[in-house]
């Protein structure tokens, strides 16, 4: 089947490679020419495992093309997908401009019946103002159905998510329409759930909002575990093993972040705002949230009140593993934070450290080697749990001026840093302390 697909963000181009690595002929269309050049070329705007590796074979097999022109993307296309941002608004709400010029220019465009794929994620009721809009402008008399067609990636695993999902949801006001698209991803044999199109909008916003939700729960359970001597990690595994809850999103840390969980909460409040309803649970995960991601710097200023020119490492900027974005990544308000208190911000994160750059102050000085932030520095901030860190030799941190780690994504094992004079503060677990004094320094 041709496919062309709209927009090459994460979303975007993961879905271009995929349904090309299926067998589909895809033409990724953007309007950045730096960026569509380097695609052309096989090179990755964003990093996510395995992407480069199958754009690359798939360019080389023709099944996959990137243009900035919309009509040559669009010729002989029997499907078009939307997959462009939805920023947030001031109020929280999704920005829904680049959707629709996408959907004005599709009407303008298209010469054939066309089913057009709404990847990107928007309220309940934007499709069907797609429809309307797409309705009053095209120019010929041809069939284009909306249809809503939500994702359910996850960065740094998008396409394994893509090739092991566990369902693939399709809402559509024609039976034709929805077995078309279903038709497109039959090769990936995962369940297809049809619906009307107002679900499948709500589907995305309660997922990924009751996943959210999760997170910060077990934050919550965590700060009452530091309180009664409990292991939120023991606590989380107990939980996990009973079917009706599931052991997914109840690692407690710092906090959500990335494109899509601050994003789509916020969104998902607005929307209920907008017809009357105080989602008072959602406005709750926000909360927790927001505080959760402080609680590194509140272990720090308990035991280093001065943090004037002294040297804190941090490992880990992107807001997981495995990817290079920093969108709402708990690193940012702390280490702008302590730049505005005088500390000297040594970083570690070697995927995300070009994007980390566009975020952070300039005086944050960024290392090829983890040995290199820790040496001589007077605090660690654990704020991403990257492989790296996951295997580090433990001595490494007798490299400090003073042994303080704080760990805001529980990397190691309590019993693995006991035989260390190590001072150590995770998440919802019990705290070490060195038996020796502290140095007079701190």
């Amino acid at each position: 089947m041709k496919v062309a697909v709209v927009g090459t963000g994460y979303v975007g181009l993961v879905t271009g490679v995929t349904l090309s690595e299926i067998g589909h002929h895809v033409t990724c269309v953007d309007i950045d020419e730096v960026k569509v050049d380097k695609m052309k070329k096989g090179i990755s705007p964003i990093y996510e495992p395995n992407l480069s590796e199958l754009m690359n074979k798939n360019i080389g097999a023709g099944r996959l093309n990137f243009t900035t022109n919309y009509e040559e993307g669009f010729s002989n296309a029997q499907v078009i997908y939307i997959a462009v941002g939805t920023p947030e608004n001031d109020d929280g709400s999704a920005n829904l401009q680049y959707v629709e010029q996408v959907a004005t220019t599709i009407a303008l465009t298209a010469k054939q019946d066309t089913i057009v794929v709404t990847k990107s994620t928007v309220p309940v009721g934007t499709n069907d103002r797609l429809q309307r809009i797409i309705d009053c402008t095209k120019l010929y008399h041809i069939s284009i159905e909306v249809v809503s067609n939500p994702e359910f990636l996850r960065e740094g695993s998008a396409i394994l998510d893509t090739f092991q999902g566990d369902r693939i949801v399709i809402g559509a006001k024609s039976e034709k329409a929805a077995n078309i698209v279903a038709e497109v991803n039959r090769p990936l044999n995962i369940p297809v759930y049809t619906t009307d199109i107002r679900s499948a909008e709500m589907i995305k916003y309660a997922s990924n909002a009751f996943l959210a939700t999760k997170i910060s729960f077990i934050n919550e359970i965590a700060n009452i575990c530091e309180r009664v001597g409990a292991d939120v990690e023991k606590v989380a595994v107990g939980m996990g093993l009973d079917k009706r809850i599931g052991p997914g999103f109840l690692k407690a840390g710092i906090g959500y972040g990335g494109s899509c969980f601050p994003k789509d909460t916020k969104a998902l409040i607005q929307i209920a705002g907008n017809v009357e309803y105080d989602f008072e649970v959602l406005k709750g995960v926000v909360n927790v949230n927001k505080k959760q991601q402080r609680k590194v710097l509140s272990f720090l200023y308990e035991q280093l009140p001065r943090v004037q020119d002294k040297k804190i490492a941090v490992l880990g900027l992107a807001f997981k593993p495995k990817t290079d974005d920093m969108r709402e990544a708990p690193s940012i308000p702390i280490i702008n934070e302590l730049i505005e208190a005088g500390a000297i911000i040594y970083a570690y994160d070697p995927i995300a450290e070009e994007n980390a750059r566009k975020f952070l102050d300039s005086s944050v000085h960024y290392v090829e080697k983890i040995e290199s932030a820790i040496e001589q520095a007077d605090a660690v901030l654990i704020l991403t749990e990257l492989d790296e860190i996951l295997n580090i030799n433990l001595s490494i941190f007798y490299r400090m001026n003073y042994p303080l780690i704080i760990d805001g994504r529980n990397c190691f094992e309590i019993n693995q840093l006991e035989q260390f004079q190590y001072e150590y503060y995770s998440i919802g677990r019990s705290t070490l302390k060195p038996h020796y004094p502290l140095l007079e320094s701190r």
